[in-house]
This record gives structure tokens, sequence and C-alpha cells, in this order.
């Protein structure tokens, strides 16, 4: 017999909601009461989504209940977590830490940290795929969300030896971007958001003006979009907020030595090429450690029930019962 958590306390990430719809998909999947925990200011779209389940089910949505406060509450969240069955916690891995080590051994805990996710075009995509496909799909990824996920990707790697060179992928994604700035504007940045994006144009800037192998392309007067093609093959964390890097790698072993030090924070790799290939990629990823492969496109689109962080979507939350009659 399978039995699901009675209630399911939920620690909603500060940057996203998609995160809390699924898991609180899976808690009515499962029949469980839930009570999900909001950061300040950030309950708006899980009750409307709560409201939305009241329209068409009432019985439902009344084993549902959404609050809002500061994090670190001790008395609100220890009464909380005394009470469920199942603690989800999704956000930084400090918070996730947090949480966890508030807990004792025989709580369930589901955890979901911080992950970063990356790009790859391989040198025959634009012959398969076209261009233009390419550089739209690409700024899907990086205009969803305004990368303010682990699903987002911080770079681009693209295969140095074909057709589409790693700088003109850089030219036309940034001009694509300028596009999508028109139809789809990203909005206000906090200070500390503004002045990181700044900070690294800067950076950036002096070392194009050297021809220093980078170059780089911005939004005028603002910091609505900004693109770095750079010759160093490291991965970098972006500061998000549509700052995307391009860089040059000639195959996906070198890549992977590349990610060595990532290889247990990273998310998704989206990737543009044939099927074939993208399946033969899959494969050495996959065993190399990679929980998700997709096209370059969907990064920010996965299926419901996929399996976060390459775990199984409902396993987590279920206990098993064995009856043995002989």
């Amino acid at each position: 017999m399978v039995h699901g958590p009675q209630l399911i306390a939920h620690v909603a990430p500060g940057n996203l909601p998609a995160p809390i719809f699924q898991s609180i998909a899976f808690g009515l999947l499962l029949r469980s009461a839930q009570f999900v925990k909001c950061a300040s200011g950030k309950s708006l779209l899980p009750r409307l989504f709560g409201h939305s389940l009241h329209y068409v089910e009432p019985g439902l949505a009344s084993s549902l209940e959404i609050a809002e406060w500061d994090g670190g509450n001790e008395t609100l969240e220890g009464e909380l977590f005394r009470e469920a069955d199942c603690i989800v916690a999704t956000g930084s891995d400090e918070t996730v830490g947090a949480v966890r080590n508030r807990l004792p051994l025989g709580k369930r805990f589901v955890g979901y940290g911080h992950r970063v996710s990356l790009g790859y075009v391989e040198q025959l995509a634009n012959e398969v795929m076209g261009t233009q496909t390419i550089i739209s799909r690409a700024a899907d990824d990086v205009v969803a969300w305004n990368q303010h996920g682990c699903l987002s990707p911080h770079v681009i790697y693209v295969e140095e030896f074909g057709n589409l060179k790693p700088e003109r992928f850089a030219e036309m994604l940034s001009e694509e971007l300028a596009a999508r700035s028109e139809t789809l504007p990203r909005g206000e940045l906090s200070t500390k958001e503004a002045g990181a994006i700044a900070n690294m144009r800067r950076f950036y800037k002096i070392r194009s003006a050297n021809n220093v192998g980078a170059i780089l392309w911005e939004s005028e007067d603002t910091t609505e979009w900004t693109v770095v093609q750079e010759d160093e093959k490291q991965f970098q964390n972006s500061p998000l907020n549509r700052f995307i890097f391009v860089k040059p790698t000639e195959h996906l072993d070198e890549l992977m030595h590349i990610l060595e030090p990532y290889r247990e924070n990273i998310s998704t790799v989206g990737i543009a090429a044939s099927e074939a290939k993208l399946r033969e990629f899959a494969l050495k990823l996959g065993t190399w450690g990679v929980p998700r492969v997709c096209p370059l496109g969907k990064m920010q689109r996965p299926p419901l029930a996929w399996r976060h962080d390459g775990r199984p979507p409902l396993a987590d939350f279920i206990r098993w019962t064995d009856l043995e009659t002989i």
C-alpha cells in the first residue's frame, strides 16, 4: 500500500512561482493537506492559483493554505514543521540547509537547492535547424523569467569549428534580445541587481577595448540585456536579468572537462542539434551526471512530471506498507 503525507509543509522559493505550483500539484495528487509558506511579498501568484482551484473545485481547495512571512521565524516555522509529515524546501543552498538542520532525523524532507544550467550549440545545428531558429530558441531561454531560476542558461557554448561561429552567434543573439525588449521588456531591477550588471559590463568593456579575447553587446542607456562573447572557456555565473555569456568549445568531451568543478550543481543542458545528436549527447551527459537534457528553447518549460534534480516526482513524498501473508 502507498500512503501520502497527511500534511505537507512547503517552503516556497522567493525567485520564481513555477516550482511551488508543481509541488502543490503533487500534493493534490497525493490527497494531502498542504501549507505553503511564501517569502514576504511573494504570495500573490500562489494565492491566485489557490483561488482558481477554489473556483473549479472548492472541496479540493479547502485542503490548501497559503501564508507569507520572513524566513527564520522560529515560532511559526517550528510549529509548522512539528505538525507536518513532510517538508519541501526550495531555494538557496543556505535556505534548504537551514530548514533541514531544524528537523528531527525521522521527519520526511525534500530539498531543492541552487543549480545552474547552460546551452550548447552543435557545429552542424544551423544546417539542420536554421540559424535564425537557433537564435530565437536561445533568446527564449534567456528571456524566460529573466534567468531567475535553476533552469536558466548562464552560458551558451558554441562549437567553434562549425559554420556558425561563436562571435556571429553572439552578435545575432544580441540583435534578437534587442528585438525582444521591444515586445517583452524585462522590467525594473533593484539597485543591487542593476549594479551587478553595470560592474560586469565595465570589466568586459575594458577587455574588449584592449582586444583581450572578449566582445560586448549591450542595450543602450539601460541594463535591459547584455551579451558577452569571450574566448575564455571556463563556465561563469551570469549576473542574470538577460545577461548571457557565449563561449567556444571544440566538442562535448572538452565541455564536460571544463564543467568538472560544477558537475554536482548542473540542472539542465539545452542543446541545439539534430535529434540523433541530441540523443547521443544526452547519453554522454546523463552518464556524466546531468539530470536533464532538452532542446534549446525549452530549458524553462519542463513537463509537469519531470524528474527535478534527477529524482522521481512523487516517490520522495510517499511511504509504502508491505503486506506479507505467507
